[in-house]
């Protein structure tokens, strides 16, 4: 489980999502069993959809975040709710490329070119969508560009994964940053000085996370927040709102996939029962299978006459 921390600056400019997800992050790996280079990527897709479920106004609000494109990892999808809830998943977990000149995995390479989609799911009658054109498929600066684009917000978002020597996820987190409708312009240049000045996001995790071993999450997350925004001038320092949870969380069920195997017709249906006489399904989340027989077959058919 992890949390997610909100706070405002006192001038009322500007709005932060912070949270660390070592240990979502982590979980999703040891379920895809994936590469490095596919972790950071599924990471920070999962973390980004995370926080942006939090944004939601409703508990059973849902938001699905897409990254597609034409480099080998294909794509990264995650879905996220109003309640915490968080799953996903990479086409290909077993991508592997070369570490880029600066000596970090290749994200953006493995990518490539392609779109970002936000599908929200807000209860009307259509689902809102929008689409960008992906900037360099490092996901944040993707996740900025489609904030000013699709939602016209003025936002900047850090994400971060670090991978351990044993390919464990050693720490990961995000941090979403939104101005407010009459911010200070003088808010504005503190925050991009203070961005600039910042070090990696998974440095400052993985050192205030040793530092306060032992302190519940809730504490850990404040401490992070404090150290980023702790030099920022009096009036846009950060006093935190409330904190929310955000956690791990599939929920296939058999009657899910009895759906999915109506939604094929029953031409298609009848035809499995034929040949083969069962059939298996895979949730592509987190990768249990369901076995349905020839008798439960026969009932989902019955169903749809």
């Amino acid at each position: 489980m992890s949390k997610v921390l909100i706070g405002m600056d006192k001038s009322r400019s500007f709005r932060v999502y912070l949270t660390i997800t070592t240990d979502m992050v982590e979980t999703a790996r040891k379920i895809h069993m994936t590469t490095p280079l596919a972790t950071a990527g599924m990471g920070r897709v999962l973390t980004a959809a995370g926080i942006m479920g939090v944004m939601l106004k409703n508990k059973e609000d849902k938001l699905t975040l897409i990254i597609k494109g034409d480099g080998p990892a294909k794509q990264i999808l995650a879905t996220a709710d109003g309640d915490g809830n968080v799953k996903g998943y990479i086409a290909n977990p077993d991508v592997d490329l070369p570490l880029t000149k600066e000596g970090k995995l290749d994200v953006g390479g493995s990518i490539g070119i392609g779109d970002l989609t936000v599908i929200k799911d807000l209860g009307l009658k259509e689902p809102y969508m929008g689409t960008i054109a992906l900037v360099n498929g490092e996901i944040a600066e993707d996740l900025t560009a489609y904030f000013f684009i699709s939602e016209q917000q003025n936002t900047s978002v850090a994400l971060g994964v670090k991978i351990e020597r044993d390919y464990k996820v050693g720490a990961a987190g995000g941090m979403i940053i939104q101005m407010l409708p009459g911010a200070e312009e003088g808010s504005v240049d503190a925050l991009e000085e203070m961005i600039g000045k910042m070090p990696p996001l998974t440095t400052l995790i993985d050192g205030v996370s040793k530092r306060c071993a032992g302190k519940s999450e809730d504490g850990i997350v404040l401490e992070l927040m404090n150290e980023i925004f702790g030099e920022m001038p009096e009036e846009y320092k950060v006093e935190p709102l409330e904190s929310r949870e955000i956690r791990w969380n599939c929920d296939c069920s058999e009657k899910r996939l009895e759906k999915a195997l109506m939604s094929i017709g029953k031409t298609d249906l009848t035809e499995i029962l034929e040949e083969d006489g069962e059939a298996e399904l895979q949730c592509q989340f987190c990768l249990k299978k369901y076995h349905f027989d020839k008798p439960h077959l026969e009932r989902i058919l019955e169903e749809m006459s």
